[in-house]
């Protein structure tokens, strides 16, 4: 069989290259054998991570068992908690890029064959998956699994639970003792945080786009199921190249409606919105956020997951998973569509669902009884949102899905955050915050710190939030993010002044600056753009590439694939 790497190791030109591989420990037999890239995004700082070697090396001997030769390399990693609420999620975003090229250039220059992709956390498994649909060669992703919930004062808490807990402190709810010793029970491991944040919407998401085998996205990080997937991703590659079954054979249309409809069942992340689109794009497929309003609209919310409800991944792991979302949501999928598996999509699919119970009431809810009959996320558009924007309509308490107020407008996140801890932000107003957009952020960051404060105090329920930034798939309550176009560019958000009356109509999907058109075109004429936050460096560059939240935030220049 010919094969890629051929290009590197065969003939007599490539005999130098060849004495480079012996180098590095190979037999003239290994060299021989396809070669597999395992691209690993494994670091000591990303909790998320931290136990990727042990899966990786069940990935390599799946590999050699199966006759392919492994080569391990390493891709960046950012922990959207530790970089939240500080400069340091300006970098969040625009790592998924990194992510992407590095494996597209590191798979190029060394001529591996097909590819293992292992990762667990926000912006590192889209970015493994952009760029498996930009190389198009065999491949198969490895999430890493979800961390166990952690136990304090005899409720379930997770990573949530401690950011909320901290304006608990401040409002006089809870002690700083409590609080330390809350912090100490709440990360029990390795892993990717317990609830349906962005980490595991986003593996659930690539299980159900057919990119991983199946159980993978909810089998725990250190539970011994997890290393038996691993090892058998290692052999299920092999397979994959033999019969030659390439990423843009499972990412087409279909493909991406299903697993819009399963993140929409299980109330996920706001980030897919922005991901879901980035990869269709690397893929040469038109989805975005009008698909995901669509599908919404017909796809009932079935999992009450943390941060809106109860339930955490192990539960959901004990119910079926994946699997058991799209056996319930069989009728409206496309189960035809190819998968890693080597079949069908259908191969995902359990004979039954289990009718598991927590805190007294179903993980799984039926389609006859769902939590929500409409999906977790909605796109909102108006005059303040032209192109849309996003929010998480699960999350949101019922009194704040109709609402209006006056705004009271933040250039940026710090200075909103301030002005809550000066307690200077009252019930009844709508928090905007501008200039956090892809490019005028840049790199839109999360707004988790903030969100927390409003949702774990006295605020709860009782102010709306809205940004050309985003949110942590571990916020909840009015809080719409993505508006485009961003205010850097010139978008409506910029004209916004203290006091104008927004209506927030969920149900109907409304965003409305309620303020004469007139007066508006006035503002706009005065209005200059604000000077960029970096003039150098690799944000000051993304911030020149970077396109709108409304297309996923790709790049310029990064041409869809050719199918």
């Amino acid at each position: 069989m010919s094969q890629r790497s051929d290009e590197i190791k065969s003939g007599l030109m490539r005999a130098p290259q060849r004495s480079l591989l012996r180098a590095c420990g190979l037999s003239g037999e290994q060299i021989q054998r396809p070669f597999i890239g395992v691209a690993n995004s494994w670091t000591e700082v990303v909790p998320g991570h931290v136990h990727l070697d042990r899966l990786a090396a069940a990935v390599k001997r799946g590999i050699a068992e199966a006759g392919g030769q492994a080569f391990e390399f390493h891709t960046m990693a950012i922990c959207d908690g530790l970089a939240m609420g500080h400069p340091g999620m300006f970098a969040s975003l625009p790592s998924r890029e990194v992510v992407a090229d590095t494996v597209e250039l590191m798979t190029m220059a060394h001529g591996f064959d097909a590819l293992v992709l292992i990762a667990s956390c926000d912006k590192i498994v889209p970015g493994m998956l952009m760029a498996a649909a930009r190389l198009n060669r065999p491949a198969i992703v490895l999430t890493g699994g979800p961390m166990k919930a952690g136990e304090f004062q005899g409720r379930i808490v997770d990573l949530i639970t401690v950011f909320e807990a901290v304006a608990k402190v401040r409002s006089g709810q809870m002690t700083e003792s409590e609080l330390a010793e809350l912090e100490a029970k709440a990360c029990p491991g390795p892993g990717s945080c317990a609830g349906m944040f962005t980490a595991n919407t986003m593996a659930c998401v690539t299980e159900a786009l057919g990119m991983s085998l199946p159980g993978c996205a909810c089998a725990l990080a250190m539970n011994g199921d997890k290393d038996e997937i691993a090892f058998a991703t290692g052999l299920k590659i092999m397979d994959l190249l033999r019969i030659d079954r390439r990423p843009l054979d499972i990412l087409t249309p279909d493909a991406f409606a299903n697993a819009c409809r399963v993140d929409l069942a299980l109330g996920g992340s706001t980030n897919t919105a922005l991901h879901l689109p980035a990869i269709a794009h690397e893929a040469g497929v038109d989805f975005g956020l009008a698909d995901f309003d669509r599908l919404a609209r017909t796809t009932p919310h079935l999992v009450n997951m943390s941060p809106a409800g109860p339930m955490r991944m192990e539960h959901l792991h004990a119910a079926g998973g994946v699997g058991a979302v799209m056996k319930r949501l069989e009728k409206d999928l496309a189960l035809g569509n190819p998968a890693v598996s080597g079949g069908t999509m259908a191969d995902y699919l359990p004979a039954r669902v289990p009718e598991t119970q927590v805190f007294g009431q179903p993980v799984l809810h039926s389609l006859a009884d769902p939590v929500h009959a409409e999906g977790g996320i909605a796109v909102l558009f108006g005059n303040l949102a032209p192109e849309g924007a996003v929010v998480k309509q699960t999350a949101v308490a019922e009194q704040m899905r109709v609402f209006r107020g006056p705004a009271r407008c933040f250039l940026g996140e710090q200075e909103a955050t301030e002005a809550y801890n000066r307690q200077e932000i009252q019930p009844g107003e709508v928090i905007v915050i501008r200039y956090e957009g892809p490019a005028g952020g840049p790199g839109m960051r999360e707004m988790l710190a903030l969100t927390a404060l409003i949702s774990g105090g006295p605020l709860d329920g009782k102010v709306a939030l809205i940004t050309d930034g985003r949110f942590s798939g571990g916020s909840r309550g009015a809080v719409i993010g993505h508006v485009s176009p961003e205010a850097a560019a010139g978008g409506p958000l910029a004209l916004v002044k203290d006091g104008d009356p927004i209506l927030i109509d969920i149900p109907g999907r409304v965003l409305t600056l309620e303020v004469d058109p007139a007066e508006l075109e006035r503002r706009r004429a005065a209005w200059t753009p604000p000077a960029p936050r970096f003039t150098r460096g690799a944000l000051a560059r993304y911030a020149e590439l970077v396109t709108s939240a409304a297309t996923g935030a790709v790049l310029r220049k990064n041409a869809p694939a050719a199918r």
